[in-house]
């Protein structure tokens, strides 16, 4: 037989950044939000398009959500800094029956889609504060271009107008992962903490973007408190650009995107764009050195497995040491992880201290790749899976 490998895959997540905006028009040359840039209005088809894609790939891809269109009460009118029109804002004109079509597809589809915390209105107009010369907006949301958070009055503010539109639509619980807008962010600037009171545990952005971030003690994450905050690569595609088709290589665990990456011209055609996305990351899911997280929670414990549990292959298994997982901060993270093992023929396998479901086996390049999750005893620092030719 050759060689058998195995190894602690790369877990994948998908983030999808601006969802939530009823117009596309980038109405940054008129003082407006950038929004998603495209030549549309957004439509209920357009939160499909997400859902299926998490359905199809059996993933739970994060939408990133901007929400100030979706202010039916004018609530937004008590936080003037968070609109182009201030204390005047009007929604109105964006409000009707697509509101609560697109609201169905998200409660109805909250396996395939985790509506995750982006913003508001996305930038600052601090022109529109009682006392203030109107000006033109800054960026962004929650930090200024120099990585000062805004004041915490402004962001307590924007975090309970985000809970109030969610529940004008019943939306759901408030989020517990979070995007900072155009990945503006200071690392313990004292905003992972005020987003963990109100339930955020997890941040996703670029490390290039965060002010103040440390060295990195793990390659792709690090915590800001007790908040787990995971690099983002660059988009593969520019902010705004329109059904694209991806293709290459994944070099991170964060598949970030902005919305029109999912979508196409015409929404009826969604589901084109859709089967571009579906064909490249399953391809990606079989591969012996990643696989496609079903959510983040796993994505999360994943993650950390594979950057801090030691494994050796031999004799006929593979040895996982959990002493450097053991020393993170244990918030969120299990002893669940998953382990592919990639052979010229099938394997079973075994173990004396964990639990082993073989729960996939593909061919891969001539290869049969099997994944398997496995749920370590809790008393052990140490485990050993070990495989035999399958009869």
């Amino acid at each position: 037989m050759a060689e058998v490998v195995a190894d602690i895959p790369m877990p994948v997540q998908i983030v999808i950044d601006d969802v939530g905006w009823w117009s596309g028009r980038n109405g940054s040359a008129d003082n407006e939000p950038y929004r998603t840039g495209i030549a549309r209005d957004h439509v209920p088809a357009d939160y499909t398009a997400i859902a299926d894609l998490g359905r199809r790939l059996n993933m739970r891809p994060q939408a990133a959500m901007i929400l100030s269109e979706w202010d039916t009460d004018k609530i937004l009118r008590a936080i003037p800094t968070a609109t182009r029109d201030g204390a005047a804002w009007d929604n109105s004109h964006r409000v009707g029956p697509w509101m609560d079509q697109a609201a169905d597809i998200i409660r109805t589809n909250g396996d395939h889609l985790e509506l995750t915390l982006h913003g508001i209105g996305h930038e600052y107009w601090g022109g529109n504060a009682p006392g203030q010369t109107p000006t033109r907006f800054t960026r962004a949301e929650w930090h200024d271009t120099a990585g000062n958070m805004r004041s915490r009055a402004e962001v307590l503010a924007r975090l309970d107008a985000f809970a109030r539109i969610l529940d004008q639509h019943h939306l759901g619980t408030f989020p517990t992962s979070f995007v900072p807008c155009a990945f503006m962010h200071r690392f313990g600037s004292g905003l992972a903490d005020i987003l963990r009171e109100h339930g955020i545990d997890f941040i996703s952005t670029p490390f290039y973007s965060i002010v103040g971030l440390p060295q990195p003690r793990w390659r792709w994450f690090d915590y800001d408190g007790e908040t787990m905050t995971v690099d983002r690569p660059h988009d593969r595609f520019d902010w705004h650009q329109i059904g694209p088709t991806p293709s290459g290589d994944l070099t991170h665990p964060i598949v970030g995107m902005h919305w029109p990456h999912v979508l196409h011209v015409d929404p009826a055609r969604n589901g084109e764009t859709v089967d571009g996305w579906v064909h490249f990351l399953s391809a990606h899911g079989r591969s012996p050195r990643t696989m496609l997280a079903r959510d983040t929670g796993e994505f999360r414990t994943q993650l950390a497995h594979h950057l801090c549990t030691a494994r050796t292959v031999r004799d006929h298994g593979i040895d996982l040491d959990y002493s450097g997982f053991d020393r993170l901060p244990r918030t969120h993270l299990s002893r669940r992880l998953v382990v592919k093992v990639a052979a010229d023929t099938p394997l079973s396998f075994t173990s004396t201290d964990s639990n082993v479901d073989l729960v996939a086996r593909d061919q891969v390049d001539g290869r049969a790749v099997h994944t398997l999750r496995v749920d370590a005893h809790r008393d052990r620092n140490q485990a050993r899976l070990s495989w035999s030719t399958s009869r």
